[in-house]
This record gives structure tokens, C-alpha cells and sequence, in this order.
């Protein structure tokens, strides 16, 4: 993973910070708007007894992404938030 370069020229890591902070907010948000789209069986049956397990497989992987993306967010947050710790500490 690439991460931000901090400098004085640059933007400063608690700026960088509340940024990724804000989007690990929404995209948490957006798991839980997901999964209210979980599959149940009762739309599903009519389709035949395969449509059900491949719904739920196509959910699982919508939601897998977005919790890799949490992941690379919190990562980074953790990172620009020991850089403005030793910020403050100079």
C-alpha cells in the first residue's frame, strides 16, 4: 500500500487523518445499508434451488469489498495517526 508522504509542504497528517476517518464512516455506513440487501430464500425460491446459495454468494462478495476497504483505511488512519502524534511531539 502506498501511503502519503508527510512534509511540510503537504497536507497535514490530522487533515489526512479526519479524511479517512469521514470515509471509513460512510463505508461503514454502507455495510450496514447492504446488509438490509441480504438475500432471503422466500425472493429467491421461485428461481430454482441453486438461486438462493448464488444470491448469498454474490451478497458475501459485494460485502467482502467493502470490508477490504475498511481494512486499507484503518490501516492508513493508523499510520497518519502516529505521524501526527510525532507531529506533536517536535
Amino acid at each position: 500500500m502506498t501511503l502519503p508522504t508527510i512534509h511540510l509542504n503537504g497536507t497535514h497528517p490530522r487533515d489526512l487523518l479526519q479524511d479517512v476517518l469521514d470515509a471509513l464512516t460512510a463505508i461503514r455506513e454502507a455495510i450496514r445499508a447492504l446488509d438490509k440487501t441480504a438475500p432471503n430464500g422466500r425472493d429467491y425460491y421461485p428461481q430454482g434451488s441453486d438461486a438462493l446459495g448464488l444470491a448469498h454468494g454474490e451478497y458475501f462478495d459485494r460485502r467482502d469489498h467493502l470490508c477490504v476497504v475498511v481494512r486499507e483505511l484503518e490501516q492508513i488512519a493508523e499510520y497518519l495517526s502516529d505521524k501526527a502524534v510525532q507531529i506533536n511531539h517536535l
